[in-house]
């Protein structure tokens, strides 16, 4: 091993001072080329998730594969609703019972199977999962429920998706980056130990258009061939939010998928991980001025949400920006912008209460008014240095935010508690 550089320059001083002190840096030198190596590897294990839709039966065929290595699965514990979830089959031992399945797969690892039933309607009708003869648009957190886990200590797996697609079904999209030429994706964790699929995906005969902001983040727009969905529409309106989405919230995901359709399915917009479903006939600008397409994007984006009673502050975040970064973009004007934050105000001055364990409608136009107002304290009190977008980034931090939280970063980033929402409706 050849020592270079300051090393080398250490290595002649402590010679002139002596050999026996050289003999013990060599020694604790030969040491550290050692750590690195042990410092790198982590205690893990692989999991692969192969999904094959079955059109006929109204169903998706999951099976999980585990792999021990330097760690293993030692029990998985999934929310199994056995209306959904069937055929549950396990190699070593498992125990399915009261809406749970508990598995706990040989020590050399092994592979569950079950089938899940994907249609889903809604109270109104309309489907926020549908498999028909040619596509399925479904999400990977159903497919692969939420699970209980016990690892081995400090065990971290490594995640692959793979699908097998019904004849004539040409493509599959998913929020993950795929694995050129191939119809497998890694699974991003984000440092999870135990990682499943989650997000909207889609599959079948698709139409699907494709862009990338700085050559390194990608937006796709997805939906099955025939259906009305303005991909290329929604892309241009995508990539002049792309840049505002940024410098609001910071980093934007690898990717991003956006996924639709038009009836049966819900006439609405839903988000989920780096991924949200717009219907076909949904306007990118209502007539208030507001978006549907914004207000889901800003969800995906901040992942905030409302604690218990407090739902009216993820809304309230998701429906401001949607009318604030359409002006910040162009997409709106300045007179347009200052219209739809007066609808708001007008629509939402009758509500006593912000709290409810819903927020939708007067509410949430409520809450608007509120984070219009938060904005203009937050420059105020700080001369300008400081925004409302500052304080959506330290909520970005905690997620799952309440009153109390909302008022603690408030004052953390401003030094004083906020008349605001000292006086706001959340009695």
């Amino acid at each position: 091993m050849r020592i270079g550089g300051p090393v080398e320059s250490a290595m002649r001083y402590l010679d002139w001072r002596g050999k026996p002190v050289a003999a013990w840096l060599l020694a604790g030198l030969a040491l550290l080329a050692i750590l690195p190596a042990a410092a790198e590897e982590t205690p893990g294990f692989e999991i692969d998730y192969l999904v094959e839709f079955l059109p006929a039966q109204g169903k998706a065929a999951v099976t999980i594969t585990v792999r021990p290595g330097t760690g293993r699965v030692i029990e998985l514990d999934f929310a199994m609703d056995p209306k959904r979830y069937t055929k549950v089959r396990g190699e070593g031992t498992l125990e399915v019972a009261g809406g749970r399945a508990s598995w706990k797969p040989p020590a050399r690892g092994g592979t569950l199977s079950y089938h899940y039933r994907i249609d889903r309607q809604r109270r109104d009708g309309g489907y926020d999962a549908r498999i028909t003869d040619t596509w399925v648009i479904v999400r990977g957190d159903q497919l692969v429920p939420p699970a209980r886990t016990r690892l081995t200590p400090g065990a971290q797996g490594a995640a692959r998706l793979e699908f097998r697609l019904p004849e004539g079904w040409g493509a599959v999209d998913t929020p993950y980056v795929r694995n050129e030429g191939t119809e497998t994706f890694d699974l991003d964790g984000r440092g999870r130990r135990f990682v499943r699929p989650v997000g909207w995906m889609i599959a079948g005969d698709l139409g699907i258009r494709r862009e990338w902001l700085d050559d390194t983040h990608e937006i796709a727009v997805a939906a099955p061939r025939g259906e009305a969905m303005r991909r290329n529409d929604i892309l241009a309106f995508t990539n002049k939010l792309g840049p505002e989405l940024a410098r609001a919230f910071g980093e934007l995901p690898p990717k991003l998928l956006i996924v639709g359709a038009g009836d049966p399915m819900w006439r609405g917009g839903l988000s989920g991980p780096n991924s949200m479903y717009l219907h076909a006939d949904r306007p990118l600008v209502s007539e208030n001025g507001t978006s549907t397409l914004v207000h889901e994007l800003v969800h995906v984006i901040t992942r905030i949400g409302g604690r218990g009673d407090d739902r009216w502050i993820g809304e309230g975040i998701a429906e401001y920006y949607a009318i604030e970064l359409m002006r910040r973009a162009g997409l709106t004007s300045e007179r347009r912008a200052e219209l739809a934050f007066e609808w708001k105000a007008r629509r939402g001055e009758e509500v006593e209460t912000l709290r409810a364990r819903r927020s939708a409608g007067p509410r949430t136009d409520r809450a608007v008014t509120l984070f219009a107002d938060l904005d203009r304290e937050i420059r105020a009190l700080s001369e300008g240095e400081h925004d409302l977008d500052e304080l959506v980034r330290r909520l970005m931090q905690l997620r799952q935010v309440d009153r109390f939280q909302l008022a603690a970063e408030f004052e953390a980033l401003t030094g004083q508690p906020s008349r605001v929402l000292a006086e706001a409706p959340l009695g």
